[in-house]
């Protein structure tokens, strides 16, 4: 696959040994197809989204997917605690983060090939519980990727 957007995480594949000396491990386009049947009715993700699950989707050292162990567990365990919380999110969209038990980070599957990352508070009380962020998956791999660099922690 040509990197267009994620070159930064292509080129800094692993944690540069800060704190564990995780590695990114990625997932083959068979299963990002396979992702984009069930989460995009068969339509291409867009590029970073595509980048970041071919270099990173197995594993990533700065986009955290909790305990899920695949993709589509971590998909599917989202969506059944918004049924829970009686929340829905009526666009196509793709998780992409998590943060703790209730919070996690997300991309509309139509917003362009580098689309700004929102944040979904399941189980906020009040009406607004989504949230667009300032970054892209470009700008928030790299924000990451650097605070990693300066021994940070990625989050």
């Amino acid at each position: 696959m040509n990197i267009e957007y994620l070159k930064t995480l292509r080129d800094n594949p692993a944690d540069f040994g800060v704190t564990m000396n995780y590695t990114n491990r990625g997932i083959p386009l068979t299963e990002i197809e396979q992702l984009e049947q069930t989460w995009n009715n068969g339509n291409p993700f867009p590029k970073a989204l595509r980048e970041l699950l071919f270099l990173a989707g197995d594993f990533c050292y700065v986009f955290s997917y909790g305990i899920s162990d695949t993709q589509q567990a971590l998909q599917e365990r989202w969506r059944e605690q918004m049924l829970d919380a009686g929340k829905t999110i009526i666009r196509p969209f793709y998780v992409v983060d998590t943060w703790g038990p209730d919070q996690f980070y997300f991309v509309y599957l139509d917003e362009g090939d580098n689309p700004y990352i929102y944040e979904a508070l399941s189980y906020e009380d009040s009406s607004i519980w989504l949230e667009r962020l300032d970054d892209t998956i470009k700008s928030m791999s790299e924000d990451r990727i650097a605070r990693v660099k300066r021994g940070e922690n990625p989050y």
